[in-house]
């Protein structure tokens, strides 16, 4: 179809997923498909090829499984699936989303030992050293590469290096960096990262997917503590059958997650996308601070994700009244999460580009109103 035929967005999502699509990516559900259909099938097993080759230079090591659902899903198909029942996982956290992973772990009741960091400090590769040689019988290590509750980026080569030291396996939570910031999973020896659909690859909510070292998902079999999140399973199907996922799939989201692999591949991949979100967040906070605004976290640990802005000190300022403001400019905007202090956050990925920053700080200014 003609793309200038679909409507436009009333505003952007500035926010870390869901977040603004393309019309092509949009354009791309407006076609039904049968589950069983060989056309659809080789479409999945193409998806799954081109995400291992995403994830780095050594292909032959690693496969994918897709598992429906939103991110939080495939992370807990990872963590159900993985650890077995006389294994003992270390989370890292320093925010929601590692919160999150040591939450599903305590209601799948796998021995858990967390290490908190708070949420304006980075994850400490010394602090699991210690925790490593103070406890011999953990066997998995899992954190968040960026934990978007403020933007943060955890140091994961480093960590990497520390989990296989001592020969445990490494679990990362790429969820809101993958295909925006370069990796390759080998090279940080992850035997499992986690992502979703609807994140830097600018697709749509309703799949993840898991990056797999081969020979570590085969010890899984028979482990997992759910049918629906039994990752190993999930696996074999999609080996075994072309590409079959073992209940229904989200069809309109695959295919539109297809066309944002290629649109991915025609801006350039992955090294060039992040140059698009760095470009993003620099403009974005050069001009929040020259309006006034203060980020949160220092530079060096800010990811180009999301960026947590301090509240302006004003008694008459309600993050409330400027969402409402800002979302009649064309920009929506994220709360804050964090415990301590009054933050919103912007997100910096999706169809978005540095003119719409720009256009995003000039409202802001034009919208001051304490």
């Amino acid at each position: 179809m003609n793309l200038t035929q679909l409507p436009d967005n009333p505003y952007l999502l500035l926010t870390p997923g869901p977040l603004s699509t393309s019309k092509g990516v949009k354009a791309a559900m407006l076609r039904d498909w049968c589950t069983w259909d060989n056309e659809y099938n080789d479409l999945v097993q193409s998806l799954r090829a081109k995400l291992v080759s995403l994830g780095g230079r050594n292909h032959d090591d690693y496969t994918t499984v897709l598992m429906q659902g939103s991110g939080t899903f495939s992370v807990e198909a990872v963590i159900g699936s993985v650890v077995p029942e006389d294994g003992k996982l270390v989370v890292l956290t320093n925010g929601a989303y590692g919160n999150r992973i040591a939450q599903i772990s305590k209601v799948l009741k796998v021995n858990t030992v967390v290490v908190d960091f708070g949420e304006v400090g980075q994850a400490e590769p010394e602090k699991l050293r210690e925790v490593l040689e103070g406890d011999p019988e953990i066997t998995h290590v899992a954190v968040v590469h960026c934990e978007t509750t403020t933007g943060m980026l955890n140091p994961i080569e480093e960590i990497g290096k520390v989990v296989k030291s001592f020969g445990k396996i490494y679990i990362v939570d790429a969820m809101s960096s993958f295909g925006g910031v370069a990796l390759d999973v080998a090279d940080l020896q992850i035997d499992y990262l986690v992502s979703s659909a609807n994140k830097c690859i600018q697709g749509v909510p309703g799949f993840g997917f898991i990056l797999a070292k081969t020979e570590e998902l085969k010890k899984c079999k028979g482990q997992a503590r759910s049918l629906s999140l039994d990752l190993y399973d999930q696996w074999e199907t999609m080996e075994k059958y072309n590409g079959k996922w073992r209940f229904t799939s989200p069809t309109h989201v695959v295919r539109a997650f297809y066309q944002a692999m290629l649109e991915l591949a025609e801006e350039g991949g992955i090294e060039k996308r992040q140059v698009r979100y760095r470009e993003n967040q620099r403009i974005l906070v050069e001009g929040m601070e020259a309006i006034g605004f203060r980020a949160l976290l220092p530079k060096e640990w800010q990811s180009p994700i999301i960026t947590s802005f301090y509240f302006p000190e004003s008694p008459q300022f309600t993050f409330a009244a400027f969402y409402e403001r800002l979302k009649k400019e064309g920009f929506v905007l994220y709360p804050g999460k964090i415990s301590h202090a009054d933050t919103f956050r912007i997100g910096n990925i999706g169809e978005v580009y540095p003119h719409d920053m720009k256009n995003l700080v000039q409202a802001i200014e034009n919208n001051i109103f304490w």
